[in-house]
């Protein structure tokens, strides 16, 4: 047995996390790809199955009701708020993480006024949020402005309305100074739109401490809400009365069965709401986040960051010298829970990894990214997927 097997076993059998293991469905694969798709909570099928034979096949119209259908969003949101920070009542789950882009991002430039004609986008973002944001601009007579995380306290000024930034880029891992590049928006007085896909359920964030005016998140990665689980808007509680959506609907009307020819929102986070929940997606999601009773999110960061470590170890030990360089930052304060490997025939590499029973996912042109789920993933995970990679890479 090598030093390092041996070294995961003994961190392995430490960890406080080892039990939350058995309530996701698993098997002999190192999954390293839960920033992609988390896996699948035990408590997930059970749950649907109740959803739809007896909620939806005996009770049926009566579940808006009796089995809480209608008050999901809001209740599923205060469920996710300490995930990320947040007191209840700011939190509301629907709709894509695309949709509650383009209403944070033009709610947000119609909360800071028309004065204010630009609006700054992480350059370096997810694609879909960048076209959202392009999309918003056209909306609202505003200019784009492209510029990477660290370009934004310089490219701020009085013309700037709006700010949408990643917590953790999509693409290196890199973790990005939420407390300091807010406070830099603030400064100026525009509002900052925080994207928290690749943080939420990986590491702490703080919305209220550090006073984030918006965010949006998704639930099928560190959340394991399942494929094309809601997504979520956080609306901070002072902004509330004034959050204009672009999509107002009857979901979010003050009395939405009210049939009212003219719109007025609801009050709270609830005119986040646009239309009909989707029910089974919804009840899915609030099943799996049953994973997080008991669980802080600090003790799931410091697994995450020993994971991460203890990864970046065995790839020095284990891969031949040359072959792949990190594009995530080593220190602590600037790592997300991914670990993405710059590779030279990437895209081969993760098939035959795949083939061998460790999975990861690659991003053109040259990337290797593996996501360390703490809920699940192990260090003897760990030492295996980096021993693979290096007969994968030596071969």
């Amino acid at each position: 047995m090598s030093d390092l097997t041996r070294r995961a076993r003994e961190l392995d059998s430490a960890d406080e996390l080892a039990d939350k293991r058995k309530e996701f469905v698993l098997d002999e694969v190192v999954y390293l790809d839960g920033n992609s798709l988390g896996a699948l909570p035990v408590a997930v099928p059970g749950r649907l199955e109740d959803v739809v034979r007896r909620q939806w096949g005996e009770l049926r119209i009566r579940s808006w009701d009796e089995s809480g259908w209608w008050t999901a969003p809001e209740r599923i949101g205060d469920r996710i708020a300490p995930l990320v920070g947040a007191g209840p009542g700011q939190i509301v789950v629907g709709d894509s993480t695309s949709v509650n882009v383009l209403k944070a991002v033009v709610g947000a430039v119609r909360l800071a006024g028309e004065d204010r004609d630009e609006i700054v986008v992480d350059a370096t973002t997810f694609p879909t949020d960048g076209y959202i944001a392009e999309s918003a601009a056209r909306l609202t007579g505003r200019t784009l402005r492209p510029v990477t995380p660290a370009e934004v306290p310089a490219a701020l000024s009085d013309r700037t309305a709006a700010v949408l930034l990643n917590h953790v880029d999509y693409r290196t891992g890199r973790l990005h100074d939420l407390p300091a590049l807010t406070a830099a928006v603030h400064a100026a007085g525009a509002i900052a739109v925080w994207d928290l896909c690749h943080s939420a359920g990986a590491l702490p964030v703080g919305l209220d401490e550090h006073g984030v005016d918006l965010a949006v998140g998704c639930t099928y990665k560190y959340l394991n809400g399942g494929p094309g689980s809601p997504a979520y808007l956080y609306v901070r509680r002072d902004h509330q009365d004034r959050f204009d959506s672009p999509l107002p609907g009857w979901n979010s009307h003050a009395e939405p069965f009210g049939m009212r020819p003219s719109y007025e929102p609801a009050p709270g986070a609830l005119r986040g709401r646009v239309g009909t929940p989707d029910i089974l997606s919804m009840f899915a999601l609030e099943a799996a986040l049953e994973v997080w009773e008991g669980v802080s999110v600090d003790t799931v960061r410091a697994k995450s960051l020993a994971l991460t470590d203890f990864f970046l170890e065995c790839v020095a030990a284990y891969v031949p010298d040359g072959t792949v360089e990190s594009l995530t930052p080593l220190a602590h304060e600037q790592r997300g829970s991914q670990i993405a490997l710059r590779c030279d025939g990437a895209d081969d590499v993760m098939r035959r990894l795949i083939e061998r029973g460790v999975v990861g996912d690659f991003r053109r042109p040259d990337v290797l990214r593996f996501g360390f789920t703490p809920l699940y993933v192990g260090f003897e995970d760990v030492e295996r997927a980096a021993r693979v990679l290096g007969e994968v890479l030596d071969s």
